[in-house]
């Protein structure tokens, strides 16, 4: 009694009473917590930021969503006066489009060919901005650093007309490589037009124009690592590779597990602008893949139904592997797209 008249007495006669203690004795939470009104002014800026975002993610990704009805019907543009008109007067035909789609070899040739390009990028291309990243972090003067950051950046902003003109020159039919074989009494090479090669040629170019700009992310990784783990290993014996293994690699595994959730969910999406260019040169037996086939077999020939229902199926199928693959970080530890 005694006790508690001495804490009234200092809280004072106007004050509020104590909280309920909770388990453990430590203080329990208001009822209620924070309005939603107070939450809204508060982080009103942040909200403001973000809108545009939002208004063009919910305008140009999730509003088209509703366009994929037509993958349902015999959609003809030109028998309304407008969109509403023309969906309106197409035929239903339930099913059909998936039905002719699944018995298409063309698309069943599309798929195997997009997996494959996919698997040689994930293999010899993911693992590259990684490196880039830890050869970048380890350069001790900021100079050099910021120059090599500058050269391996500078090739994301070409286009991919001059990335591929670029390779034509160099190891192309009349590229400098195989003029030089040729002056030596050697055969030339053409490796643009070989069929067999095209997915690591893809990958090269790949590598070439993304694969600097791709360590953008686990340098700002690198740059949030305590530098007193690094000391404290040093002090412990450990070399430069101990280090790296021991300390940089797991403060980089969270990164490297969320891009390889968002990398396998884009596994049918490999590249079309690069792709479309290159296909003639190298033929559509190893050039096709799920976007220029619907490109030529959809949009081209005006079956616009069937276009939809193939990109129906490419995006259940992302989503799934997203899924899955986002499943598999967990069962790793780690937290992928989103939490359990």
């Amino acid at each position: 009694m005694a006790l508690q008249t001495d804490t009234t007495r200092r809280r004072g006669p106007g004050a509020d009473p104590p909280p309920a203690a909770g388990k453990g004795g430590e203080p329990a939470a208001r009822p209620g917590g924070i309005t939603l009104r107070h939450r809204l002014r508060r982080d009103r800026p942040l909200i403001l930021m973000t809108l545009p975002a939002v208004l063009l993610l919910l305008v140009f990704q999730y509003v088209p969503l509703l366009g994929n009805v037509v993958a349902f019907k015999e959609y003809d543009p030109y028998l309304g006066e407008g969109f509403f008109d023309s969906f309106a007067l197409s035929p239903w035909v339930g099913t059909a489009n998936f039905a002719e789609m699944w018995s298409d070899p063309y698309f069943w040739d599309a798929v195997q060919n997009t997996l494959v390009i996919f698997l040689v990028q994930l293999v010899f291309f993911f693992p590259v901005p990684i490196a880039l990243a830890l050869v970048v972090n380890s350069v001790l003067r900021p100079r050099v650093r910021a120059w090599a950051q500058a050269v391996l950046y500078l090739p994301h902003f070409f286009s991919w007309v001059l990335v591929i003109t670029v390779f034509q020159q160099i190891i192309g039919g009349a590229g400098i490589i195989s003029q030089k074989l040729r002056e030596n009494g050697y055969s030339g090479i053409d490796v643009m037009t070989d069929g067999d090669f095209f997915p690591f040629l893809l990958t090269l170019e790949t590598i070439w124009k993304d694969a600097g700009w791709g360590i953008i992310v686990f340098l700002a990784a690198l740059a949030s690592v305590n530098q007193d783990l690094y000391e404290a290993a040093a002090m412990d014996g450990s070399g430069r590779w101990r280090r790296m293994w021991h300390v940089t690699l797991p403060a980089l595994r969270p990164v490297i597990a969320l891009l390889l959730v968002l990398q396998v969910g884009n596994a049918l999406t490999v590249g079309f602008e690069q792709i479309l260019l290159q296909r003639d040169a190298v033929g559509a037996d190893a050039a096709e893949v799920l976007d220029t086939y619907v490109w030529f077999k959809g949009l081209e020939n005006g079956d616009f139904g069937y276009a939809a229902a193939v990109g129906i199926v490419k995006g259940v199928f992302g989503l799934c592997l997203v899924l899955a693959a986002n499943k598999v970080a967990h069962l790793m530890g780690e937290q992928g797209v989103y939490r359990k």
